[in-house]
């Protein structure tokens, strides 16, 4: 149901700027009640996927990146099912990270996880691609990797989105609380993708998804 509101807002022109809004004319326009849709409204907000600036008159919509991002993630799912043959593609450019990705890869609990769900063991570091939009998880090839604790702290879950490089398998991965801006990827692979591609910062990649 949350992508069919967003859908609506974003016909509606939330998706380029704020639009003025009243929950009776979100509730006819979607079929429900003027109430059930105001709590819709504000669940979208709690997600992250609008903000909501109140008037006299109702309130004014904004989609926000995550939510056009929730949006790109559903039309690429119906790009798969009815463009067959097509593979989903973007392109970046390789970019130094926070150098996080080679502590967090190289712990068991995770590990172990890749081998069995992914089919190899990463390569202990990650290659940071810079791209011109929010990435738009394709959750059709969503992997999940679950969280885990040890005996000092918890660890959380995340996804992964098997990719091809160069040839090369790989996946995507995005953690489900990261800090990392929403037009940066991080990608594991069971090799140095820099070493083996033979990248450096600034080079353009092109990244096919499974």
């Amino acid at each position: 149901m949350e992508v069919e509101i967003l859908k609506k807002l974003a016909l509606m022109g939330a998706a380029k700027g704020r639009v003025s809004l009243t929950s009776t004319k979100l509730g006819s326009t979607i079929g429900m009640s003027s109430q059930t849709a105001a709590r819709r409204l504000i669940d979208l907000e709690k997600q992250g996927y609008i903000t909501r600036v109140v008037t006299n008159e109702g309130q004014e919509v904004l989609i926000t990146v995550t939510g056009v991002s929730k949006l790109r993630s559903e039309f690429l799912d119906y790009k798969k099912i009815f463009e067959d043959g097509h593979r989903l593609s973007f392109k970046g450019r390789v970019t130094t990270g926070l150098g996080e990705g080679q502590y967090y890869i190289s712990l068991d609990g995770y590990g172990r996880q890749f081998i069995e769900k992914l089919g190899f063991k990463p390569y202990p570091g990650t290659l940071n691609l810079k791209i011109k939009e929010t990435f738009a998880q394709h959750e059709a090839s969503a992997v999940n990797i679950a969280g885990f604790k040890d005996a000092s702290r918890t660890f959380g879950g995340g996804k992964c989105y098997p990719v091809r490089i160069d040839g090369v398998r790989a996946a995507i991965i995005r953690p489900d609380r990261s800090s990392y801006p929403l037009n940066l990827v991080e990608i594991i692979a069971p090799v140095n993708l820099r070493k083996t591609l033979g990248l450096k910062d600034g080079d353009e990649v092109e990244v096919i998804l499974e």
